[in-house]
């Protein structure tokens, strides 16, 4: 059996930390693509919303695992796993270096850890029961079957909570008792993107979010797929969506939005340092910084 193990770069970091233009930098000068490991770029029609690189920006770097399926039809984290496992084997089969890059990472781990997750698709009926009874019952519940889980899910994280429920409901197993690491065979250098002025750049870019269409982008979801679609619950817009509904106004969408987008990032960079624990970039030359590192990692 050949001992070679294949060289990945994973660079991650909280959202609006500028991963996507630094990455496209990188990728520029080591002359790879950029595979994106995003749990909402993944679908079609969620551009600005979701921060999506612009279309320049793919056209001068080939971007993988964007714009796979319509948001109608949900991708879990096994489904996307093994989408992405095929893409980055496809890039190493043909000789070039896989290059990962996102924020999402439960979706992140589970491709470069190989956690296994349970092949449970959507429960329709099961779930519409869980959100009648309220998050606050359903964390309960989540605590009496699953007590190992709710110290590793966020008591906000609602999806998750969900998820949790839905897998035990189905199985008969807690979801913690059925993940177990199974790493690829490659050398991963993980690098970790933190910038000191996260919150002016997550207020800045929550400005630009609904000065450049979110709320338009919003209504096109909404026409298409109704007000129900489950992706319109997620940061940015469901701010947007009670624009619409005349919940609010779009001062108050970006001051909410700005606010839960804070409070995610937080929990993002909690868990780079805890389940991750990368190289951390110097902020005073980001380029250079990760240009030396990878190229010590490749030789």
């Amino acid at each position: 059996m050949s001992s070679y193990q294949p060289h990945v770069i994973v660079l991650i970091g909280p959202t609006a930390s500028g991963k996507t233009e630094l990455a496209i930098e990188i990728a520029e000068y080591f002359k790879t693509h950029i595979h994106n490991i995003d749990s909402r770029q993944i679908y079609k029609s969620m551009d600005i919303g979701t921060a999506k690189p612009s279309k320049k920006q793919q056209k001068k770097i080939k971007h993988f695992l964007i714009d796979i399926e319509e948001p109608i039809h949900p991708i879990n984290v096994k489904q996307f796993q093994e989408i992405a496992q095929k893409s980055i084997k496809r890039e190493i089969k043909q000789g070039n270096l896989p290059f990962l890059v996102g924020g999402s990472g439960l979706y992140m781990n589970s491709i470069t850890k190989g956690f296994f997750v349970p092949d449970v698709p959507p429960q329709r009926n099961l779930r519409m029961q869980l959100e009648e009874l309220g998050h606050e019952k359903c964390w309960n519940l989540l605590k009496n079957c699953d007590p190992l889980s709710t110290k590793k899910i966020n008591f906000a994280d609602h999806i998750r909570t969900i998820r949790a429920l839905e897998v035990f409901y189905v199985t008969g197993k807690p979801l913690s008792t059925l993940k177990v690491q199974k790493p690829p065979n490659w050398r991963i250098l993980e690098l970790g993107l933190d910038r000191d002025n996260l919150k002016e750049r997550i207020l800045q870019r929550t400005k630009n979010m609904f000065l450049s269409g979110i709320i338009e982008e919003t209504n096109n979801l909404v026409s298409k797929y109704g007000f129900d679609l489950p992706v319109l619950k997620t940061i940015g817009y469901r701010e947007a969506r009670d624009v619409l509904n005349n919940h609010s106004t779009i001062d108050k969408a970006i001051e909410l939005t700005t606010t839960k987008t804070i409070q995610f990032a937080k929990r993002q960079k909690t868990w780079f340092r805890n389940k991750n624990n990368p190289i951390w970039l110097n902020n005073k030359n980001l380029l250079k910084d990760a240009i030396i590192k990878i190229e010590s990692f490749l030789s």
